[in-house]
């Protein structure tokens, strides 16, 4: 963020890096609220419905290489004049083999500068997305605080963002700034690119905090805990709270995660994990999350077919027992009621779908849900 603020004249459009910017410095240590939606180019896209991908994905962002091509042949074409060049062809937000190959056989220095210019003044998303592909195929490191600044506006520009800081030095620093940053899709672009890279110094940060507790975790929980080495880690539950949180957030979303990612059936080391999980999270005190992570996890093991969890039958059942011998503690019951007085959505959910494998003492006289209504009739 250490580009200076340009602001055009009164009403003129706002350029996407500036509303960024601005967005920052009022919460600049959490997600942009609702990823900073809507942005200024908001009410014209809404108008103007774009081209849509073509049914060939292969030949998406055809189109745009051959614009910047005719662009770029004009040796005294300006990269403003690409402003609104893009709205009659559609704008892959992924990296692309056809815009990447643009800016390999062009002239690297004015792609760069084009790109740059795009991204830090461009007012419509589509030129933008532009721009941070062809920083992303050309920049150098110089570009990190331009990329990090627009990256946390994830719906959209998160994928590139993520592509763009990913061969950088001091990219994976950057990369664990914006995942702290980002939520929905944009923490799975952002994530898969960290596990993707593979570097040591991101481990700690992905055994403790890769996973918000978003349904889209699912595609990217099996991932952090291979690339990761869960397995080798599991000592540091002892002393590690944030660690054993985040453990139990991985191993829930990998016992619900089939479709989207690896589950608990297929890792490796699942049953060590789930053992040293069980062992460690009953010394530790209630709060609601833990509770509705260890209630789940009982759930799962109780209910889910004999080779979901990752463990002989037998294993599976000490390990139900452990988890449902710290439910039924007293200061965990007293925790799960203060959640349902408080009407915490995760402890009214477990409430209304409460199943008899949990023995739930923690919801006497709780009036079932629809749901469970009509299971019951």
């Amino acid at each position: 963020m250490s580009e200076t603020t340009g602001t055009g004249p009164p009403g003129s459009p706002t350029a996407l890096f500036d509303h960024a910017l601005r967005l920052h410095r009022l919460a600049p240590d959490e997600p942009l609220p609702r990823e900073g939606e809507p942005c200024p180019d908001d009410g014209s896209h809404r108008r103007r419905q774009g081209p849509k991908a073509p049914r060939d994905r292969h030949s998406a962002g055809r189109d745009v290489a051959l614009v910047l091509d005719a662009h770029l042949a004009q040796a005294s074409a300006r990269p403003s004049e690409l402003a609104d060049a893009f709205h009659d062809v559609h704008v892959p937000i992924h990296q692309n083999e056809h815009i990447a190959a643009l800016a390999e056989r062009a002239d690297g220095e004015r792609v760069h500068r084009t790109g740059r210019r795009l991204v830090r003044y461009g007012t419509d998303r589509c030129a933008v997305t532009v721009g941070l592909a062809l920083v992303a195929a050309a920049g150098t490191a110089d570009d990190v605080p331009l990329v990090r600044t627009l990256g946390p506006l994830s719906d959209h520009f998160g994928p590139l963002a993520a592509h763009a800081l990913e061969n950088q030095t001091g990219g994976v620093e950057a990369l664990l700034w914006l995942a702290e940053r980002v939520t929905g899709w944009g923490r799975v672009h952002v994530v898969e690119t960290l596990c993707r890279i593979d570097d040591p110094a991101a481990r700690p940060w992905l055994l403790r905090r890769a996973c918000d507790d978003d349904f889209l975790n699912g595609y990217l929980a099996g991932k952090v805990a291979t690339v990761a080495k869960l397995h080798e880690a599991l000592g540091d539950l002892d002393t590690d709270s944030e660690m054993v949180d985040h453990v139990g957030r991985l191993l829930h979303l990998m016992s619900d995660c089939e479709g989207m990612g690896l589950t608990l059936a297929h890792h490796p080391r699942a049953e060590a994990v789930l053992e040293a999980h069980a062992r460690r999270v009953g010394s530790l005190a209630p709060t609601i999350e833990r509770y509705f992570t260890i209630a789940l996890l009982a759930q799962h093991l109780a209910t889910a077919p004999p080779d979901a969890a990752g463990c002989a039958a037998e294993r599976r059942e000490a390990l139900r027992s452990t988890y449902l011998s710290v439910l039924d503690r007293e200061e965990w019951t007293r925790t799960a009621r203060a959640g349902v007085a408080a009407e915490d959505d995760r402890m009214r959910w477990l409430a209304d779908h409460r199943a008899p494998q949990l023995r739930p003492r923690a919801f006497p006289g709780h009036r079932p849900g629809a749901g469970e209504q009509r299971a019951r009739r």
